[in-house]
């Protein structure tokens, strides 16, 4: 029996009589009933993950979205994290730079200069590589049959220093770089073959040092530093040169350090008997020189790198934006080349496989995030994207700002370093051409993997002037050694 509290005498409750017990009574409509508060209610717990409920193209779209955000952050952490390499310890600044006090001479050079339509820069080159203060070595200079222009200069540098130059010509056909340098090995005679493009400006006492380095890491191979000069010849060329900058002040160094290197075009120096060894460069290879080092690497071969800012190569950016394009889609193909070989597998650590495999498919990378990005800008301009897409998507600014930041300081050292000024519009520049050069270096990626699928592997050359000569020659201060770091490089001091 149940009691309804609504009917209890309010005579009897006033009297201090206590009430009756309540029963809890069901309500006649059971459809009325509501669940307790704290029950999450049988019905909820039976609902399992849902996929949101969007259309095919908001799948493809927002999936574009999370991929080129994904793309983007690993590229800026991976970025920042090499660019930062040399400053991140005293040792590792230490171990960056030529010995103050070289040892004495105890190799021999051969110095292979291949040159094709170079007549304007090239009799220079020769000449200041002459010039040299090392007591045994040797220049070669390789020019091409159907270019009577340069082997004129060439000749001519012969003439002057006939003790030191001699002229290889290349009747091959069609001609390339590593099939130059491979005829004039033929005939090198030193212990230690370098090479050096055709409008470098090279320092005279960079031999001694590069000897002295060998006999004091008993290297197989040393790579000296290269600098692009003239930041101040376009937008692009402001980006250029700091690349250059980061890449040979730092990045190489990382990857010497992990024992695997693709190695620069010029100002690389490697034992004769190393390349005896490998039968010299990749003849069918456009990165002729990244090739080389990922066999180098791969047999084991000891790789050092030296970059002293007083005794760097100087070079030219690409004379306009078109030769640039083409000699960035030549240097991705060629990576795509040198991964579609496979030498890297033959590292001995995972660790340097993998490096190996991310860096020679940096331009697939860069390809396909290319190639997403105008389906995200697209994407985000036409449809309303759910918050947490949108907020995902903003996580690749904050190494990208960081990356900026440290780009304001390399330009700022840069310029104090190799006695250039810079500006305020230099540094406004280095902003605004963020995206465009991210968008250019997609667009070279895509042109190279386009290349690549036809099976068009023509040598695209790369335009000379002698830009970097027309600047002021002024000679760079001596770089701060780690213990005068400056403080903005010296923020992220410590290894980790």
């Amino acid at each position: 029996m149940s009691t309804d509290p609504t009917q209890i005498p309010t005579s009897r409750l006033a009297a201090g009589e206590p009430a009756p017990l309540l029963t809890p009574q069901a309500p006649a409509d059971p459809s009325q009933f509501v669940p307790n508060r704290g029950s999450s209610g049988t019905a909820e717990s039976m609902i399992g993950f849902q996929l949101p409920d969007w259309s095919p193209l908001e799948w493809i779209g927002y999936s574009s979205l999370i991929v080129v955000t994904i793309l983007l952050t690993a590229v800026a952490v991976s970025t920042l994290w090499w660019m930062l390499h040399a400053w991140r310890s005293k040792d590792n600044l230490d171990d960056s730079q030529f010995s103050d006090d070289p040892l004495d001479a105890a190799h021999s050079f051969t110095l292979l200069v291949p040159g094709r339509h170079e007549e304007e820069v090239m009799g220079q080159t020769l000449d200041r590589l002459a010039q040299q203060d090392h007591p045994d070595f040797e220049i070669i200079a390789i020019v091409g049959h159907d270019d009577p222009g340069t082997e004129r200069v060439a000749r001519e540098a012969a003439a002057r220093h006939p003790e030191l130059i001699r002229v290889v010509v290349d009747s091959s056909v069609p001609k390339n770089k590593p099939k130059a340098l491979n005829l004039a090995l033929q005939s090198s005679r030193g212990e230690i073959v370098g090479v050096f493009d055709a409008e470098d400006e090279v320092h005279p006492r960079l031999l001694t040092l590069v000897d002295s380095r060998f006999t004091e890491t008993d290297a197989d191979v040393v790579q000296g530093g290269v600098q692009l000069m003239n930041f101040q010849s376009s937008w692009w060329s402001l980006r250029n040169v700091l690349e250059y900058y980061f890449w040979f002040r730092s990045r190489l160094h990382f990857h010497a350090k992990e024992k695997f290197i693709p190695l620069g075009g010029n100002t690389v120096f490697v034992r004769k008997d190393w390349l005896d060894w490998s039968e010299g460069w990749d003849a069918e290879c456009l990165a002729e020189d990244c090739e080389l080092g990922v066999r180098l690497s791969s047999a084991g071969a000891k790789v050092v790198v030296a970059y002293s800012p007083e005794v760097v190569t100087r070079e030219e950016t690409p004379g306009s934006f078109v030769s640039l394009l083409k000699q960035r889609t030549r240097w991705n193909q060629g990576f795509m080349q040198v991964y579609g070989k496979g030498e890297w597998k033959k590292l001995p650590r995972l660790r340097q496989r993998l490096m190996a495999r991310y860096l020679l498919t940096m331009p697939f990378i860069q390809a396909a995030t290319g190639l997403l990005i105008p389906v995200s800008i697209v994407l985000i301009l036409t449809t309303k994207v759910p918050t947490a897409i949108a907020l995902v998507s903003f996580v690749p600014l904050a190494p990208t700002l960081v990356l900026l930041a440290v780009e304001f300081t390399g330009l700022r050292e840069f310029g104090r370093v190799y006695g250039q000024k810079v500006r305020a519009r230099d540094y406004f520049r280095l902003v605004w051409g963020l995206l465009p050069y991210q968008i250019f270096l997609a667009l070279a990626a895509v042109r190279a993997v386009f290349r690549q699928l036809r099976g068009l592997n023509a040598w695209e050359k790369t335009e000379h002037t002698g830009a970097h000569r027309d600047e002021v020659a002024t000679e760079p201060q001596e770089a701060p050694r780690a213990s005068q770091q400056e403080p903005a490089l010296a923020m992220t001091g410590g290894d980790r």
